[in-house]
């Protein structure tokens, strides 16, 4: 019996997909455990809200053979992806020379964190880099090669308290997914706190290939902000926008904040960039993110992405196409009935996020802030203290009252 109600549960779902979405249904519920990993498909533009199971499964086994095909191309270049094992420190130099002895992680031991070999838990893992790199040449190639360790060691580190990261295999996969990440987005590669955002599809999502394209989708929205432009991150943009924000729902303290030299907002620096996963349990980030998802939902997205030719057309945004109103997400409609443009990429909703945050905590900001690290302490405060379905709905309210203001100014 309970077999048959959930599976009229994800019936019922995929037949009414597009209308929950659109109707924003899911904004402020959340999704059920059982269909989450599906439900963000379709949340971030995998597939056509419209589709067919069938039409579905065409795709996915498509993307399939796409991931295999680019995740082969990784091995031939760097034999560990695939292996089941990967590396914490680097393999080669700054000009493409191999380093001796790279430390490689077929299994961890948690109690001291050494890598170790599973038939023998006191002897280190290491191999000759020789036997399996030659001198490289290539620029992008070199720049990718760099990035491996730097991802082992952010595997290592990321949602180790959950049981699911306890076998090895999960780490790497991990490990496997970012590294061809990076090696098909060569503009942006990889970034600290990509590992974050793609744990959660890891775990919600059972074949690995569906797991990268999840993730894929998913840095479509955010890879601005990994992007580095001189010596600047594209982060820092969306912090000059949080910073305008402020200043115009919150001008008191905004100006405060500015007195005591936070102007540049770099103190919300790590909400931006792993969508509040250190501010909310792991089962609220979830379900705040579908919130955010559902807010924002566009169905045009899935066209967008299917016509786009390169990772950074993917990510220019959705230009040139009519849109129905009705079928976006609150915050969408939001942006369409206050003039936003097709061209215009409206800013997302984690920023407005941010400044609920900030709202919320103005008072105790205003009082008792007299510097940088007074704004730190008190924002650590809210780990696992905020409420995901009341920060959505300020952060509705202050995108609301900011493109009043703005238009009138």
């Amino acid at each position: 019996m309970a077999c048959c109600v959930e599976s009229r549960r994800v019936s019922g779902y995929r037949q009414d997909s597009e209308t929950n979405l659109s109707r924003g249904i899911l904004s402020y519920t959340g999704v059920h455990p059982s269909i989450r990993g599906e439900v963000w498909e379709f949340l971030l533009g995998c597939y056509d809200p419209k589709s067919t199971f069938d039409e579905r499964d065409r795709i996915r086994q498509h993307r399939r053979r796409q991931y295999a095909t680019w995740k082969e191309e990784c091995r031939q270049l760097f034999p560990l992806v695939g292996s089941g094992r990967f590396i914490t420190s680097p393999v080669i130099t700054d000009d493409g020379q191999p380093i001796q002895d790279p430390m490689i992680i077929p299994e961890t031991n948690p109690a001291n964190g050494l890598a170790v070999l599973p038939q023998d838990n006191n002897r280190i893992s290491s191999i000759n880099s020789a036997n399996i790199l030659e001198n490289v040449a290539d620029k992008k190639l070199i720049q990718w090669m760099l990035t491996l360790h730097q991802i082992g060691l952010d595997v290592v580190r990321t949602d180790r308290t959950l049981v699911f990261y306890e076998k090895q295999e999960n780490l790497s996969k991990l490990w496997d997914i970012l590294a061809v990440y990076a090696w098909i987005d060569k503009e942006v590669g990889y970034g600290q706190g990509m590992s974050d955002l793609c744990s959660p599809m890891i775990i919600l999502l059972d074949d690995e290939a569906d797991a990268f394209w999840c993730f894929e989708r998913l840095m479509r929205r955010y890879r601005g902000n990994f992007r580095c432009i001189g010596r600047t991150l594209g982060v820092e943009a969306q912090l000059s926008n949080l910073a305008s924000i402020t200043q115009v729902v919150d001008p008191k303290l905004h100006k405060h904040i500015e007195h005591i030299g936070g102007g540049d907002y770099v103190f919300a620096f790590r909400m931006l960039m792993v969508l509040f996963r250190r501010e909310f349990s792991f089962c609220d980030s979830l379900y705040l993110w579908e919130m955010m998802w559902a807010l924002e939902y566009d169905p045009h997205m899935f066209l967008m992405y299917e016509e786009a030719q390169s990772v950074s057309e993917r990510a220019e945004g959705f230009k040139g196409k009519a849109k129905s109103i009705r079928q976006c997400g609150k915050y969408e409609r939001q942006n369409m009935r206050n003039g936003a443009k097709d061209s215009e990429s409206p800013l997302p909703i984690s920023v407005f996020l941010v400044a609920s945050v900030l709202k919320d905590k103005s008072t105790k900001l205003l009082d008792e802030a007299r510097g940088l690290d007074d704004v730190v302490k008190i924002l650590n405060d809210t780990t696992g203290n905020l409420d995901a379905k009341k920060a959505c709905m300020e952060a509705v309210k202050l995108h609301k009252k900011y493109l009043r203001k703005a238009k009138k100014a």
